[in-house]
């Protein structure tokens, strides 16, 4: 008999990565059907606390996501990437951009039905990869919520302006104030509104959620009007958008692409659902169809609105900042400004509720962990939403929404995203081809068969890691403008080709097809594995890299301060450090002797 403490111990001694052993242990997850991600209690916390409700169905589900999918980037991205990447050709660009964010959607879909726990990117990337790369992810995302929060905030103001007459005729306590001697612009009606939103998140789950499916159906009625309207209109002018100089390509194919990667954060609001995934009924079921039909909508609307507003307008004349409204009024109807005002407000405040609504719930996940304060832990027993993390979300966004203009802060947002989009496309091949199982670690080998699984495991994680390597060589080349044309082809054709062969490699290494013991069992299975994932990491990667300097030497600060609260706080307390492999979920089992 091998005692824990004995066990725990060959454990610690023991890494896939040398050294690194507390950036890659990975915590349990065996759930049952019908179970959530309740953590085995510990001695300071009352697992009552923990519960949250199940409420949530398709729905709501698909409100949530619709909701922060769909929102001011639509009003305004139309009119500025068809005037200066891809001419009328941009109901092209928002098919692309879709079909790229399906890849993620796909490997969404899958680990949210297998493993329904909220924390969504940060709990895939503890089960799958490791608690350092989990931390990073998670403390990326904080970041994506609270800016991308207040950056939607700040978006409200002009556009209620619109139905005083101006911004100087706006409330006293609505309208923005400039402080000179600050040389910054407060906007209380920012603030204002994000309060508001966290107040709503705290009443409850049902409450919020049914608040969100009321917005979001206006909102895709207005579109729907914009849709309409513009056909009727389109037909009776003769569609003269597209008969301009230059045809469908007046930019070329490059432009279509440059096009394509410009909208493709136009997708990036699914993710909040998968968020929820302890408040949902069914998630087995339920969690795949709302990230399918989320997705599914937002492009079919993104691409109907394109095509009536780039045909109403010729693209080089089209305003980039209010393209659906002047189209419009070019054509006769001055009154449709107000509904599609009235349709950018509405899809500001669902953008917000959907920006502040998955952040205390990530934040809820990384302190069950142990990563942060177990004050963020409690679940709030009478509304069962965490009502802690959710103030202290709410109150930070406010603040930051009343006194920053964060839009210079936007690409922020996009790393976190992506970050997660990665991670969760890598977390896939690993669940596939090397899924958590203590049985296979070299501690407990009893046999050969048991050997060659090890190292049948250690093959496909070696092949893993070579096609991120490979990946991030090829993009790197493909977007390093500054080197000499002879580096950058060496370096596409270095990284191109370890991506294929370990690639190649991986795809003949036996699946496990979602038959392992990990999770839940007959959910949804991502399809074209690996081939799919591999494919979701290099364009992710490749928008990574092509976010700009300015964007990346921000973002290192966020994350140069979380390795160190990490170092300092969260590497001391978390619980997979403290119990060992035995750290896991209600309903998984524990080695407390073997």
């Amino acid at each position: 008999m091998i005692e824990k403490e004995e066990l725990n111990g060959e454990m610690e001694s023991y890494s896939w990565i040398g050294g690194f052993h507390n950036l890659t242990r990975r915590k349990q997850a065996d759930l049952s059907e019908k179970g959530g991600a309740q953590l085995l209690p510990s001695s300071n916390s009352d697992p009552k606390l923990n519960k949250l409700s199940r409420d949530l169905s398709i729905p709501q589900l698909l409100a949530i996501g619709v909701g922060s999918t769909i929102g001011a980037g639509v009003y305004v991205l139309v009119g500025t990437v068809a005037r200066e990447q891809s001419g009328p050709a941009l109901t092209l660009c928002f098919l692309i951009a879709g079909v790229a964010a399906a890849l993620s959607a796909f490997c969404y879909a899958e680990l949210a039905s297998r493993c329904p726990s909220a924390g969504s990117a940060y709990h895939y990337s503890y089960i799958c990869i490791g608690e350092g790369v989990a931390w990073l992810i998670g403390w990326a995302l904080i970041l994506e919520y609270t800016i991308g929060g207040a950056a939607v905030a700040r978006g409200i103001s002009p556009n209620l302006a619109l139905f005083f007459g101006g911004q100087d005729n706006l409330p006293s306590f609505l309208s923005r104030v400039q402080v000179p001697w600050l040389s910054i612009s407060v906007d209380p009606c920012a603030a204002i509104l994000v309060l508001a939103v966290t107040a709503l998140l705290c009443l409850g789950i049902k409450e919020s959620s049914l608040v969100q499916v009321i917005v979001t159906a206006a909102n895709v009625i207005v579109m729907l009007f914009v849709i309409i309207a513009g056909g009727y209109l389109g037909f009776k002018t003769g569609w003269q958008g597209y008969s301009v100089k230059g045809g469908y390509f007046p930019k070329g194919i490059n432009g279509v692409l440059s096009g394509s990667a410009t909208v493709f954060f136009s997708y990036i609001g699914f993710d909040a659902i998968a968020c929820t995934a302890e408040e949902v009924k069914n998630p087995k079921r339920d969690l795949p169809w709302g990230i399918g039909l989320t997705l599914s909508l937002c492009c079919a609307i993104y691409m109907m609105v394109s095509v009536v507003i780039v045909g109403l307008v010729p693209y080089p004349v089209m305003d980039p900042d209010t393209p659906i409204s002047t189209a419009f009024i070019e054509n006769g109807m001055h009154w449709a400004m107000y509904v599609v005002s009235t349709g950018a407000i509405l899809s500001l405040c669902a953008s917000l509720l959907g920006a502040i609504l998955p952040q205390p719930r990530i934040m809820m996940a990384m302190a069950r962990d142990g990563l942060l304060p177990s004050y963020f832990e409690a679940v709030n027993q009478t509304t069962q939403v965490p009502v802690r993390s959710t103030v202290w979300t709410g109150v930070f966004a406010a603040a930051l929404a009343f006194f920053m203009d964060v839009s210079q802060l936007a690409g922020m947002v996009s790393v976190g995203t992506l970050l997660a989009f990665t991670m969760v496309a890598v977390s896939i091949l690993v669940l596939r081809y090397a899924p958590p199982d203590e049985a296979t670690d070299p501690v407990f080998l009893q046999d050969q068969t048991e050997i060659k699984e090890y190292e049948r495991r250690r093959k496909a994680i070696s092949n893993i890691v070579l096609i991120c390597f490979g990946s991030l060589i090829l993009t790197s080349g493909a977007s390093a403008r500054f080197l000499p044309v002879y580096l950058q082809y060496i370096a596409c054709i270095v990284g191109g080709l370890l991506l294929l062969c370990s690639s190649v490699l991986l795809s003949h290494i036996d699946q496990y097809n979602g038959q392992s013991n990990f999770g839940n069992s007959g959910g949804f299975l991502c399809p074209f594995v690996p081939w799919l994932p591999i494919l979701c990491i290099t364009v992710n990667i490749y928008l990574l890299i092509n976010l700009g300097l300015g964007t990346w030497l921000r973002v290192s600060v966020w994350l140069l301060a979380g390795i160190l609260i990490y170092i300092f706080y969260g590497n001391a307390h978390s619980k997979a450090a403290k119990e060992g492999r035995a750290y896991t979920q209600i309903g998984s089992p524990t080695r407390e002797t073997i």
